[in-house]
């Protein structure tokens, strides 16, 4: 498998298959809202856009970073939805990096969206869908956040086959900036729990898959039929 990695404003064409990671936190949260038993996740281009489909679908949760606001009804921290009881319902996210990412690919053929509590089955999946070349958008830091870059070269090494050890690359991720403003509590609307939380390799056993749904980019989660060992 043929794989670049690229910063959201380095795209300049449209990817065949295109990974989209966001580890600190935007698609460690969606993973775990499809954890507690979300439906669909919605990626919102802007808060009003946001706001305006849950004024139009009143039952639709809405996620945002920073602190909570007003019509919003969670955030984006994994240590504060995880107890959050999400069966069946639709959560419209919108974040500062991960969901801009995942909508400057949207035309591609395949977009998935990742960190590593599901990076296993997101090898999986591209190992199973027999993807050559793929685009890994590393999403924070103008595509240099460390722990994004770890983890897109941990899953492009694991869908080239055999076992990889997890722990170099989640060194690097623990050790990023984004880790460390966490942990000091810089950003609003998480805590500290949350590094912990998104390091956990092959938390969850599916992938999770963007496309066009009603004019919207919906985000479902996917089990690979043989995700890849360790």
């Amino acid at each position: 498998m043929e794989s670049r990695f690229l910063g959201i404003a380095e795209l300049t064409d449209v990817p065949d298959v295109a990974v989209v990671v966001d580890v600190m936190r935007a698609y460690t949260v969606a993973a775990w809202a499809f954890a507690r038993g979300a439906e669909r996740v919605v990626l919102a281009e802007s808060s009003e856009d946001a706001l305006a489909l849950k004024a139009r679908r009143p039952d639709w949760l809405t996620l945002k970073d920073g602190p909570p606001g007003p019509g919003f009804d969670l955030v984006n921290s994994p240590a504060l939805l995880r107890g959050t009881h999400l069966a069946g319902r639709t959560v419209v996210q919108k974040t500062t990096a991960g969901t801009v990412g995942a909508l400057a690919v949207k035309d591609a053929s395949l977009v998935l969206c990742a960190s590593f509590v599901v990076a296993g089955a997101t090898a999986g999946l591209l190992r199973e869908r027999a993807c050559e070349r793929v685009t890994f958008v590393v999403t924070g830091g103008g595509g240099r956040a460390e722990e994004d870059l770890a983890c897109a070269e941990y899953i492009a090494r694991r869908a080239g086959g055999g076992a990889v050890d997890a722990g170099p690359y989640l060194r690097r991720a623990d050790a990023s900036r984004s880790a460390a403003e966490l942990r000091q509590g810089v950003r609003e609307g998480s805590t500290p729990e949350d590094v912990a939380l998104c390091l956990e390799p092959d938390r969850f056993p599916f992938a999770m898959v963007a496309g066009a749904e009603d004019s919207l980019m919906v985000l479902r989660r996917v089990a690979p039929v043989d995700p890849p060992s360790a």
